[in-house]
């Protein structure tokens, strides 16, 4: 009798923290609240979170994901994403008489005042960040049209003539590379030394901390694998920087989305997740990869994450 053949040993090394951060988890909860309370269905003005999975999970409680207001029945509460949206969203919804909570990352929402305090001091703002990515327009969306322009990469920074270099600030999308953006913030004090700065980094602590753990995995590990949709910023940005760091990094949905052979000649591979990305899809990845090889899990990562935000006061009180 011919004896089982030993599956080769291979070290996941699990980066922490990873998945769901503090603004997702509450935007997600207000969703899945209203359904609650308000039953079905409840609308939400474009993808709660950026991740399929979650997306899927809400449509199947009861929520009906749209582009735009129009297409939602004034008597049915409306959800607004945790991107955040621009002022004429509310105010359209206010026209129409709707019940909306909105579900914008209280981060984002930081962003935004500090935009409106530099439109009101009189400043031209500058807005590092992705066209089109919702959190960008949402932002943009703060201030009249014109008010503030979108540079995405240094060469952008190093062409771009503000009206007066003196009356100049910036602000960023919570979600990019903090290495990237030291690089455009870089070149813009290096060419306008007195642009004002944010009070606080603009990119949020999630996006801070995960970056920094995939920095300490990859630097360890031959394959990085991040579980995300291809739509998440943050997701992105970790496949980006596990490649700078040295790993063959790959950005995938699921399991189902893991081609074993990407770790055939690897010793130890690197597992991370975007902070849209459940917990449920590490494990997952981690049973999958399970099949074919000896795994050994061990966790890299420091920081802890503390973070809870509040819930919309409408819909607390409601659910008493």
């Amino acid at each position: 009798m011919t004896a089982p053949l030993s599956k080769p040993p291979l070290t996941v090394l699990l980066a922490a923290p990873r998945g769901f951060c503090a603004g997702v988890d509450r935007a997600i909860q207000i969703v899945e609240k209203a359904i609650e309370t308000y039953g079905a269905p409840v609308y939400v003005r474009h993808e709660i979170v950026h991740n399929r999975h979650v997306v899927d999970r809400l449509k199947a409680l009861g929520a009906v994901f749209v582009e735009e207001l129009e297409a939602c029945p004034p008597d049915r509460p409306v959800v607004f994403s945790a991107h955040g949206v621009p002022k004429a969203v509310p105010a359209e919804a206010k026209a129409r008489k709707m019940f909306y909570l909105d579900a914008t990352c209280p981060l984002v929402s930081k962003v935004h005042v500090e935009a409106q305090r530099h439109f009101d001091a009189g400043r031209e703002i500058v807005l590092i960040g992705h066209t089109g990515h919702p959190e960008v327009v949402g932002t943009m969306g703060q201030l009249p049209d014109g008010a503030v322009t979108l540079i995405e990469t240094v060469e952008e920074a190093r062409a771009f003539t503000p009206k007066d270099p003196k009356t100049l600030a910036f602000v960023t999308q919570t979600t990019l590379s903090v290495d990237d953006t030291a690089e455009i913030v870089g070149a813009l004090r290096e060419r306008f030394p007195e642009i004002s700065a944010p009070h606080k980094e603009d990119i949020c602590y999630a996006t801070t901390n995960r970056q920094e753990a995939v920095k300490a995995v990859a630097a360890k590990a031959q394959v990085l694998l991040v579980i995300g949709s291809a739509n998440s910023s943050n997701s992105v940005r970790l496949a980006e920087v596990g490649r700078r760091a040295g790993a063959a990094a790959y950005l995938i949905d699921d399991a189902g989305k893991l081609d074993l052979a990407w770790l055939d000649d690897a010793r130890t591979v690197g597992v991370t997740a975007g902070a849209s990305a459940p917990e449920d899809l590490v494990q997952g990845v981690i049973a999958k990869i399970a099949e074919r090889f000896d795994v050994e899990v061990q966790e890299e990562g420091a920081a802890r994450e503390t973070v809870s935000f509040k819930l919309p006061r409408a819909l607390t009180e409601a659910a008493q």
